[in-house]
């Protein structure tokens, strides 16, 4: 019996599948890099609980949220897809997106991910918003604590968002639908 031989994407991909990380790390595969990075500080943390309380209060449409839900998108014409773990991940209650979905699940049905900037900011800032936005994610918000401000990008278009709108720490943010009302950030000061 013969194989096919494997591209060295192939390869890539089916050696950072069996990686076994260490706990308190996490792997993503971000633009044909394995990307490995620790735990999140305090401060990283209260970002996303301040985000995750206004949305659960606040939302029009009920949402599930995962922070650690790996996702995978699909990258241009490369036949590997990206593997990423955004900070935070809301889906539609109705929809039942994570249950009983794989350890990496597609991106349909997604309705916003939220990253905090940490150690390698840029990577959030420019790698994983093209990553987002070419796998049709509506909406990605940015908690960019080195720049003290909150970036909504929206309307995913060619691997980019078309609409990006930023405010500084202690304005509010409105979230569209589904979503529906402005973000509080005076909590990140």
């Amino acid at each position: 019996m013969t194989h096919e031989p494997q591209t060295q994407e192939e390869v890539l991909l089916e050696g950072f599948l069996l990686l076994d990380t260490p706990d308190g790390l996490r792997a993503e595969l971000i633009d044909g890099e394995i990307v490995v990075t620790g735990l999140p500080d305090g401060d990283h943390e209260h970002h996303i609980s301040v985000i995750i309380e206004q949305v659960i209060r606040k939302s029009a449409t009920d949402m599930d949220f995962s922070g650690n839900k790996g996702l995978k998108i699909p990258r241009d014409s490369r036949t590997v897809p990206d593997h990423v773990i955004p900070d935070g991940t809301f889906v539609p209650h109705d929809q039942r997106l994570f249950q009983g979905a794989e350890p990496w699940m597609p991106c349909e049905g997604v309705s916003m991910v939220v990253e905090v900037t940490s150690a390698k900011p840029d990577r959030d800032r420019e790698a994983k918003r093209h990553r987002y936005a070419n796998g049709d994610i509506p909406l990605y918000l940015l908690v960019d604590r080195e720049k003290s401000s909150v970036t909504l990008f929206s309307d995913p278009e060619n691997a980019d968002y078309r609409e990006v709108v930023t405010v500084p720490f202690g304005k509010s943010i409105n979230l569209p639908a589904p979503f529906s009302f402005p973000l509080e950030t005076a909590d990140f000061l």
